[in-house]
């Protein structure tokens, strides 16, 4: 059973071996594919080696694909506060969404109405802190773009389950280099400082993702440094 007290779907994937670190991230994927069942049918493909914990269709369905013990595969090459091997750390949902590349569309309150419960669990199950729920784009921001800007993290972060937008600040006035190292101190791979600033905008400002250094952003940044404790800031 899920935390709503329905029927949990077990959906064996392959794709799975030994964590080598302790549980202490959550990573947010949308599929990125033309249906859940297109979606299903990869992640549990031994022969693609894609992988998640858990899927979440458009409907609420819950579908469990690899157990928490176990490292899934749906990170990729990424990296978050110090870890590179974040499928070792982490557990991975997927969100059923086309993305960005095929029709892209806000997340049906039925799909988060059975995401929080879920999350909610996992995170106190492994005592996971909000900064660490991140989106794939947060641990891969050269790369992708997940859940992106339709995402509702601010539903999350008034649960506690996300990090919160603070609340206005003064701009730093940190030089464009100020903001990268800003990024890379926060958790960000900065090895592409650019994409790096726009999966930030992405993930919290997402109404304006210009890739601009600009006094909103860099208040936003010095704001969640100013709030998450030094201890966080390091996984690894």
């Amino acid at each position: 059973m899920d935390a709503r007290g329905e029927a949990m779907i077990d959906c064996p994937s392959p794709n799975h071996d030994a964590r080598t670190l302790p549980v202490s991230m959550v990573v947010l994927h949308y599929t990125g594919m033309q249906s859940a069942t297109a979606a299903l049918q990869r992640l549990t493909d031994a022969e693609a080696k894609v992988s998640s914990h858990y899927m979440i269709a458009e409907d609420g369905n819950v579908l469990r694909l690899v157990d928490e013990d176990r490292r899934a595969w749906h990170a990729g090459k990424s990296f978050w506060r110090g870890i590179t091997d974040v499928n070792s750390a982490s557990i991975g949902i997927e969100i059923v969404n086309p993305g960005h590349e095929l029709g892209y569309r806000p997340f049906p309150e039925a799909q988060m109405d059975a995401l929080i419960p879920l999350l909610a669990e996992i995170v106190k199950r492994h005592g996971i802190r909000p900064g660490n729920v991140v989106g794939h784009s947060d641990i891969a921001p050269a790369r992708k773009a997940d859940p992106g800007e339709l995402f509702d993290w601010p539903r999350l972060a008034r649960l506690g389950l996300a990090a919160a937008v603070p609340d206005a600040i003064a701009d730093p006035h940190w030089t464009d280099a100020g903001m990268v190292l800003a990024l890379e101190r926060y958790g960000y791979d900065v090895s592409d400082g650019p994409a790096a600033v726009v999966a930030f905008q992405r993930r919290f400002r997402p109404s304006n993702i210009d890739g601009v250094v600009d006094g909103e952003t860099r208040a936003i940044l010095l704001g969640l440094l100013l709030k998450t404790p030094q201890e966080d800031l390091r996984l690894a």
